[in-house]
């Protein structure tokens, strides 16, 4: 397979990734057990139309129940207020679009001890603030 993105070394032959075609905005994580997850870093318009169903396919519970219970409370919530007009716009969806992405890595990265799978992962997790505090750097800056 051609990698349309150039952004592995063809030639490393421990490079679990090699020829991955993954663009430049999506980030690789792996524990240690070998298990890999890559997703993308930034708005999730995936939630955005299909609302919890992204996580429930990508296998996050917590994240899937989390958004489930958030637009319960919501509905709920809006009936019982007589809130009308405002209740059909859905806005947990909207908060979840923004916020999902940065959720499912501090999850996996926090709780089930995943890490930065390279260099440019790490740093560009770093850079859309997705890094827990708890974080423990796996690549220096000056490689």
């Amino acid at each position: 397979m051609q990698n349309p993105f150039n952004n592995q070394d063809p030639n490393d032959p421990n490079n679990p990734f090699n020829q991955l075609p993954i663009p430049p905005n999506y980030a690789k994580i792996r524990n240690e057990r070998g298990e890999i997850r890559i997703a993308k870093v930034g708005i999730s318009w995936t939630t955005f139309f299909f609302g919890p169903l992204p996580a429930l396919f990508r296998g996050d519970w917590y994240n899937f129940a989390l958004m489930m219970v958030w637009d319960l409370i919501y509905v709920l919530g809006a009936q019982m207020l007589h809130l009308g007009i405002w209740a059909s716009y859905p806005w947990p969806g909207m908060v979840f679009t923004l916020i999902y992405n940065m959720m499912y890595f501090r999850h996996l990265i926090g709780a089930k001890e995943f890490y930065a799978a390279d260099e440019r992962s790490e740093k560009l997790l770093a850079a859309a603030h997705y890094l827990p505090g708890s974080y423990q750097k796996h690549f220096s800056d000056d490689q």
